[in-house]
């Protein structure tokens, strides 16, 4: 069969998929119809598990122009599979704009297979213009709520765009002229549907089907089928009933969890909007009608978006916490008009800015975000366009990421399931000596079959599912206590194998608040001295001042200054008054009314009487009011924000400007910036303040108040005048110093991760003591290519640590006194010198394009990085994990949403809607959070494991008692079975995951794999004690003297001991599976303590757990079933013996049977504690040098490798082979050796060619490193 060629979609993105298109095939449908029936519908039930096999079994493989069904696969580390089947639409056109993908043409595309529009936008090349209608029949496929049209052009599948890609500034402008005709509305509708996030909620049959068809479930029903053939009446009724429950139970909580999620969505999914029509006249419809295209009216009132919309008249103050986690009024303006040039068309298009919802968010209106106030002018009401609808929005994908999580890459899980498979291998040996047995005992051939299934069913544990599920939702419901709230439950496992986190800064590990510390004015090109107080009469009217009241975005909102944080306090700090306009005065003038500020008190000469018009004029010239017309928002990417003012009374307009100093100084003119710029900014940065500048420019007279509305910012900021600085400080909150001093000394690396300064990230980092008072700081500046260069890196040491004063609080003597305890002198003590990288958020993006060799062996010791833009947090955070790092992050939800759902654990600081994009919320506002996660994670990690090795030891251990019954033609009863099932293993599998977690964090992480030398040591030994404890009391129980076939009559007791306590078995009744016997009754005895003896060697405690004697409940279960067991065995009932279906036996094999298993329970006691526990201790001592698993470097603290140790380790590495597994382990036992590292101070290091094509060349630490 010719293979086709590989088709991606999405490509070189996040959700980045690998498609392949299939055609049903008729021969291959026959044979799988075939299967099906000779299977007895089985085929089908493997097929409906697995799609990949269903569809390459009954289909072939052939191209996407003719395929019909698809298969796509994720090219990420899971590569889970999809299958989509391809529908059709009839449409008068191809393209869901008019024109075929004008994203990706430069000219439009009108053809013969367009619907007939007459509208301006086909000048732009949004729409076609043909006076011919002919429906064409278009192929499309829906994938998580997305819709993927197939080009016939590009022959491919793309995702259905609107105008959020490729669509020029000025064709959105073009909207407001002219309104989308009906036929174009109609004829967008066909491809756009309905603009709702419609959340369905499954129908009761639905979901019980697609439980019903569960693996588990489908066992479970073979199971009672072959139990009831069995007679097994009342076992299989009970595990029926309890089956129901279950799935009840199941429905109940997935289906309120979608009805949760839909009235959530569906609360603002459906609202009334006014939409522009012909002849500029509006109408009001329901959100659903919208269209991308639309024009709609913004009210005063405001409103909740119910799409995405670019505003292109005037502005709007939102509330983006469904986003960005902070309720923090946002200001919106429009978007700005591109200034038109007298070239070509083809210039003017070439030189066109595009509009991108990211990089244009401030003049952009998300679905789901809460208008609070508008602005608008007479005859100019505030006016959006719709650029996308549904689950195209911001707020759609939002939901679509909760609707279809990431998977969840756990070694556990994998494990789990190539440990069933071995149960599963050893269940078909059992089922052959079964065969072999039976056989050989003349059992007749129903009967062997039935005993042969059944050993399947006692070697898989029906129950293991819901037992390893029971740890989790018994830490999830901790977690709830402790405010901690997870949309993710599965993640609790991976919290607790986390080795490093990365923290955010502002809001974070500090207070949200700023505090105004201080300011540096700069006059004549120097610095004056430093003031404290902004509200001095002598400063009212400078400059400076005026750029602190203006240059902000802040808004009135029923009487209360509302805004950034920061701007908040820089202008209370100046005492101004804002006064905005009402909406009455804009509707009053044609021009834009202005946002005034002015000083508290206006004072006047004299009081003017109404009739003197001198005394009039002088009080308007003592009258100092500054009007912001227009403002160019805060943006993350350019680090600044600017307003252009005008002065009552002056004609010319002014600029201010401010934002990160480096970023403004860089704008001014050389001459106003001091000399010593660098030195003062490095000497207030190093102190941990937040440092900003601020800048001042008069505009030329030809820049008038209309046309600065639509200038480019790029005009405005440029050839200004420093202002100086402002210092603000931003405190530590009182939790964050102990908590990381915990996470430490736990051997869990705390990596600072922020949009601030460097310097004053590094000082915040010394502080809380990210970097210890002895670390070196590197700061690590990395340059691109540029004029034939290569790309260089720059290696600065920081100043060095003797200086950096460190505040003395409370915090710090806690953390001396708390890192001095006698656990952590027992490990390795660190080294004078530690060394921290510091880099910023562009020097990571060129070392990750330019220096990919490089960027691991900095990540391994990067502590603090500043200026990172959310991508980039996002980008830092796959990159940790790619070296083997269970990444955490913590942050405040404001720009870290993509880190926090790419972390294994994201905690989110935030209580507002944007916190159901992070897998963990925390209401407590610092990060105590994050050692209770971790905490809680450990101790259900090390459930998981306990549950699942108790529930394989059951397996196992029913599994021998049953092939040795079945060797004498017996078994277990039903009762039996019941007792064993329900009594024992259900109640002590779900009250042995009841332990807490242990009160503190160690060194030491839980095993993260079944499948390791001292898991499978723990579990073969106790497999072996049950069986030589089983053996021996099945083999010495033939050798009594008394010992004889039993039969009703049979009478051991009275025969040997004269008592009276005779079973009451009924002569007359035939026992067809010859249940009750000697061996039956003492393998169910002794195999009853032997569930209870594993259960309690498993249930684990300190480090991780608290100790089992604090599971009350699980202490009381053991003793009462114990107590029960020893009970009907030392002293028989008839009416227990008689419904358990036991034999009564003389009493000094009641003696023998207490004594063996007093000595199996404390065999299994000294065999998992001595032996399985401390066996590898020897070799862990000789690899890490101490009792620590990750003890600390003394180069680097953070590196979990001691180099102490380290030549013994390479001996005993290189003698059997192995390396650490994880690979940023591998990498600190190579940097431990290498003499190039770290850099030297003040070298450069270049890479090997200019990588700008090629992506990178690699990097040799012997020769690039050159002395500055």
């Amino acid at each position: 069969m010719e293979r086709t060629e590989k088709k991606y979609l999405n490509a070189e993105r996040e959700d980045e998929m690998e498609v392949v298109g299939y055609q049903p095939c008729w021969w291959k449908l026959g044979l799988v119809g075939v299967g099906t029936v000779c299977s007895g519908g089985l085929l089908l039930l493997v097929l409906y598990w697995m799609p990949e096999w269903s569809v390459k079994w009954m289909c072939r493989e052939v191209s996407l122009r003719d395929a019909t069904v698809l298969l796509l696969w994720t090219t990420d580390e899971f590569r889970t599979c999809f299958r989509v089947r391809v529908q059709f639409m009839e449409a008068p056109g191809y393209d869901p704009l008019g024109a075929l993908f004008p994203s990706r043409d430069k000219e439009p595309v009108c053809s013969a297979a367009s619907v007939m529009i007459e509208h301006p936008e086909c000048e732009k090349g949004l729409l076609p213009e043909t006076p011919d209608v002919e429906r064409v029949q278009i192929r499309y496929f829906v994938h998580q709520n997305i819709k993927y049209m197939w080009s016939p052009r590009g022959q491919a599948f793309h995702r259905l765009t609107a105008l959020e890609e490729g669509i020029p500034c000025s064709a959105l402008h073009a909207c407001q002229s002219a309104t989308l005709p009906t036929t174009s509305k109609d004829y967008r509708k066909l491809f756009y549907g309905e603009n709702q996030i419609d959340v369905k909620v499954p129908s009761i049959p639905r979901l019980l089907i697609k439980e019903v068809l569960n693996p588990f479930y489908i066992f479970q029903v073979f199971s009672v089928i072959l139990w009831t053939f069995d007679d097994y009446y009342l076992y299989a009724s009970t595990i029926v009933f309890m089956s129901v429950v279950s799935i009840c139970t199941s429905l109940y909580t997935v289906r309120k969890q979608y009805v949760l999620l839909h009235d959530m969505v569906a609360a603002h999914n459906v609202v009334r909007v006014r939409v522009y029509r012909s002849n500029n006249t509006t109408e009001e419809v329901f959100s659903t009608d919208l269209v991308p295209g639309d024009v709609i009216v913004i009210p005063i009132n405001g409103m909740v978006m119910p799409c995405d919309a670019v505003l292109i008249s005037g502005t709007c103050v939102v509330n983006e916490s469904l986003l960005t986690g902070e309720s923090v009024p946002i200001l919106k303006t429009n978007l700005p008009v591109p200034s038109q040039c007298n070239g070509t068309a083809q210039e003017e298009e070439e030189e066109e800015e595009v509009y991108s919802p990211e990089n244009h968010k401030r003049h952009t209106l998300f679905c789901g975000t809460a208008v609070i106030q508008t602005r608008f002018y007479r005859g100019e009401p505030v006016k959006a366009v719709v650029v996308r609808t549904g689950f195209y929005t911001s707020k759609g994908q939002l939901v679509c990421s909760i609707l279809y999580p990431k998977p969840t890459d756990f070694k556990l899980y994998r494990d789990a399931y190539r440990f069933l498979l071995c149960l599963v291998c050893v269940a078909g040996l059992g089922m052959v000596y079964s065969i072999v047995s039976s056989a050989l005992n003349g059992e007749v051939a129903q009967r062997i079959v039935i005993e042969a299934l059944d050993i399947i069913t006692i070697t898989v544990p029906p129950a293991l599912p819901a037992a390893m599920t029971a740890g989790i939702v018994y830490a999830q419901h901790r977690l709830k206590r402790k405010g901690i709230y997870s949309i993710s439950p599965q993640r609790i496992n991976v919290c607790g194998q986390l080795n490093l986190v990365c923290f955010d800064k502002t809001g974070t590990l500090t207070e949200d608040g700023l505090d105004m510390w201080g300011f540096l004015r700069a006059q004549d090109g120097r610095f004056l001295s430093l003031e404290r107080d902004v509200s001095g009469q002598s400063l009212s009217r400078s400059h400076f001042i005026a750029a602190m009241a203006t240059c902000h975005s802040l808004t009135n909102i029923e009487g209360k200054i509302s805004g950034d944080p920061l701007d908040c306090k820089m202008f209370e700090a100046t005492g101004w008054v804002l006064e905005e306009p009402t909406a009455e005065e804009t509707a009053l003038h044609d021009q834009i009314m202005p946002t005034v500020v002015h000083p508290p008190q206006q004072t006047t000469s004299a009081t003017p009487s109404c009739g003197d018009a001198d005394m009039e004029l002088q009080e308007l010239m003592n009258c100092y009011e500054i009007g912001i017309i227009s403002q160019f928002p805060f943006s993350s990417a350019l680090q600044r924000m600017s307003v252009i003012t005008r002065t009552l009374g002056e004609r010319r307009l002014a600029a201010y400007m401010k934002g990160a100093p480096e970023t403004v100084a860089s704008l001014c003119k050389k001459e106003t910036v001091p000399e010593n710029f660098s030195e003062v900014l490095e000497k207030y940065t190093q102190q941990g303040l937040r440092v900003i500048a601020v800048a001042h420019r008069k505009l030329e007279a030809k820049l008038t108040w209309h046309k600065v509305q639509n200038v480019n910012r790029a005009v405005i900021e440029g050839n200004m005048e420093f202002l100086g600085l402002i210092m603000m400080q931003n405190k530590l909150k009182p939790r964050s110093i102990p908590i990381l001093s915990e996470l430490r000394k736990a051997c869990i690396r705390a990596v600072m991760v922020t949009g601030d300064n460097m310097l004053t990230a590094v000082s915040v980092a010394r502080e809380c003591g990210m970097i210890p008072p002895n670390g070196k700081v590197i700061v690590t500046e990395a340059l691109p290519p540029k004029d034939g260069q290569s790309a260089t890196i720059h290696w600065q040491y920081a100043e060095d640590p003797s200086v950096w004063k460190k505040p003395v609080t409370n915090e710090t003597k806690d953390f001396h006194i708390n890192i001095e305890n006698d656990r952590l002198k027992e490990g390795p003590q660190s080294a004078e010198i530690s060394y921290h990288f510091a880099m910023s958020g562009k020097s990571f993006s060129v070392i990750a394009e330019h220096f990919p060799d490089l960027l691991p062996k900095l990540l391994l010791c990067g502590t603090v990085y500043a200026r990172m833009a959310p991508d980039q947090k996002t980008q830092l955070v796959e990159v940790l994990q790619k070296v083997d790092y269970y990444v955490g992050m913590c942050g405040d939800g404001a720009n870290d949403c993509g880190a926090l759902k790419r972390a294994h654990a994201g905690i989110s600081l935030s209580e507002l809607e944007a916190s159901v994009a992070s897998p963990f919320t925390s209401k407590t506002p610092d990060i105590s959070c994050v050692p209770d996660l971790i905490r809680e994670g450990r101790a259900a990690l090390v459930t998981s494991f306990c549950v699942f090795k108790f529930m394989a030891l059951y397996s196992i251990i029913q599994y021998l008692s049953v092939l040795l019954l079945y060797s004498v033609l017996s078994n277990l009863g039903d009762v039996q079975y019941l007792f064993i099932d329900l009594a024992i293993i259900m109640s002590i599998a779900f009250t042995m995951s009841l332990n807490s977690s242990w009160k503190e964090l160690v060194p030491r992480r839980p095993p993260s794999s079944l499948i390791s030398v001292p898991m499978l040591l723990s579990v073969s030994m106790q497999i072996l004690l049950s069986l030589a404890f089983q053996v021996t009391a099945f083999l010495l129980v033939k050798e009594q003297p008394w010992y004889e076939t039993w039969t009703p009559s049979s009478n051991v007791c009275n025969g040997i001991q004269g008592n009276t306590n005779v079973s009451l078995h009924n002569e007359s009744e035939v026992d067809e599976h010859n249940i009750s016997n000697y061996e039956n009754t003492t393998l169910f005895f002794v195999s009853c303590c032997q569930y209870l003896a594993v259960a309690f060697v498993f249930s684990k405690g300190r480090p991780f757990r608290q100790p089992v004697h604090r599971n009350y409940l699980f202490m009381g279960c053991m003793l009462v079933l114990y107590g029960f067991v020893i009970l009907i065995m030392m002293y028989p009932i008839d009416v227990v013996d008689n419904f358990f279906q036991l034999v009564c036996v003389p009493s000094d094999w009641r003696n023998k049977m207490l004594f063996l298993i007093l000595a199996n329970v404390t065999l299994c006691v000294l065999v998992e504690n001595v032996l399985c526990d401390h066996s590898f201790q020897w070799l862990r001592n000789l690899c890490s040098g101490s009792y620590h698993e990750h003890p600390v470097s003394h180069t680097y603290a953070q590196a979990d490798v001691n180099p102490a140790t380290l030549s013994c380790g390479r001996r005993l590495f290189r003698h059997r082979g192995r390396l650490p597994k994880a690979k940023y382990k591998r990498l600190a036992q190579e940097l431990l050796v290498d003499p190039d590292w770290p850099p030297k101070p003040k070298t450069s290091t270049k890479a090997r060619g200019i990588a700008a094509e090629g992506g990178g060349q690699g990097w040799s630490p012997g020769n690039t490193a050159t002395q500055l």
